[in-house]
């Protein structure tokens, strides 16, 4: 039972770290930011064993690296670079994940993966192409980064199309809202300035991490707590 009480003060602090956010209160990041995704890690780490435990835990753990390091991101470029990195290898760990769940006896249907994998790769060429001019001296790293969170969407999508269901759709639902959440910090940052970016970049990207793990978890024998 302890993975769930895990789950719901994850749940509580996140609600009122996003109302903070909301109303105003920016300084409350070093607070409760690096609390956040360590209680997802902590209802991971109670759960039951399963083969791929280590690696959901060592995403979440290059997650919340990258969270701390970011915010420090206003202190200098350095310090982007180094969350950008973070979450980078987080995304790895991400499609190895992914690529270690049971198939089960489902055959991926190859029309809908070969539309939904155009449609990625449609969404990654446009929006690098959209930024390119602002990007500066981070294009090769964007790109690069934009390349590994779309083969991480696109490691979910496989997922959703071969996973016993609705456990997949929890997994492919979170990996769209990370793309979301990323895509609202690049243009926040590198295109035009978005009215509460803080809460709405935090918002999608607190929801992605919950419903992944939660996913993930449904999809490994027992259901979580």
């Amino acid at each position: 039972m302890r993975n769930a009480t895990y789950f719901k003060i994850f749940v509580a602090f996140s609600i009122i770290y996003l109302i903070a956010l909301f109303i105003g209160y920016q300084n409350l990041d070093l607070f409760l930011k690096p609390v956040l995704i360590p209680l997802l890690g902590f209802g991971v780490y109670f759960y039951r064993p399963f083969p791929s435990k280590r690696v959901l835990l060592t995403a979440l753990l290059f997650s919340w690296i990258g969270d701390v390091v970011l915010l420090f991101a206003d202190i200098g470029e350095i310090y982007f670079i180094l969350g950008l990195v973070a979450f980078l290898i987080a995304h790895i760990a991400y499609c190895v994940l992914f690529n270690k769940q049971n198939t089960g006896e489902i055959q991926i249907n190859k029309v809908f993966f070969g539309i939904g994998s155009l449609l990625i790769a449609f969404y990654l060429i446009g929006m690098v192409l959209f930024l390119m001019p602002n990007l500066g001296d981070l294009k090769i790293p964007v790109i690069v980064y934009a390349a590994v969170i779309s083969t991480m969407l696109l490691f979910a999508f496989n997922g959703y199309l071969i996973w016993k269901k609705p456990e997949s759709i929890y997994v492919f639902l979170g990996a769209i809202v990370f793309v979301i959440s990323d895509s609202i910090l690049a243009f926040n940052k590198f295109h035009t300035q978005i009215e509460k970016s803080s809460f709405f970049i935090m918002l999608t990207y607190l929801v992605a991490q919950y419903l992944i793990v939660v996913g993930i978890l449904k999809l490994n024998p027992r259901k979580v707590e």
